[in-house]
Order: structure tokens, then sequence, then C-alpha cells
């Protein structure tokens, strides 16, 4: 999973060090133990995407080192959200026509 900025995730499963230096230990944070990806060829914890040899198995890293899911989640989240606030808008509208007929004297249940 990219990381909530949209980053790519050195954690990730897809993600690859061209340069066979990455590695998995775990650190001590907070009074627990964590995760962190670790390049051995630097001596530091990885940089993920930023690096040049970072590479992704499943062709979702950007050249920005952003993750191509992340803006597809991010996006199909927008559409939903946008979705959903055109709904309430239509049912509101609805609603007030209603009323407006409802006190003009056109009553739904007399139709039927």
């Amino acid at each position: 999973m990219p990381l909530p900025d949209g980053r790519c995730n050195p954690l990730c499963p897809y993600f690859r060090c061209l340069n066979n230096a990455l590695t998995i230990v775990r650190k001590p944070s907070h009074g627990r133990m964590v995760r962190v990806a670790y390049c051995r060829w630097i001596g530091d914890e990885c940089i993920g995407g930023s690096c040049q040899y970072a590479s992704c198995a499943a062709k979702a890293l950007l050249p920005d080192g952003t993750c191509l899911y992340a803006k597809e989640k991010e996006s199909k989240e927008t559409r939903l959200d946008d979705l959903e606030k055109e709904l309430a808008k239509e049912e509101e509208e609805m609603s007030k026509v209603e009323r407006l007929m409802r006190r003009r004297g056109y009553g739904l249940d007399d139709e039927l």
C-alpha cells in the first residue's frame, strides 16, 4: 500500500530495488517494534520512490515517486463523493417539488 500522501512505500510487496540493497529490519519506535526498509548500499533507511534504483513490479511507480494506485484510489473516492452529493441534491429538489404539489392540492396518493 502507498503512503498516505501518495508516495511509494518501500514496504510494499511490489517495490523492488534494482541495486539489490533493500532489506526489511525491525526497529523500536515509541516502545513498539516497527518494520523499516533499510538500504544496505547507503547504510540508512530507504528513501523509497525517490531513489534512482527504485522500481515497481506492478509498473505503478510514477517518475515523481508517487504510486499510481494511490492516484486511482483517490480519484475513485472523489467520484463517489461527487455522486453522493449529486444524489442528495436531487432528493432535496424532489422533496421541494412534492411539498409544492401537496400545497397546490395534488397529492401523490390521489392519483392511485
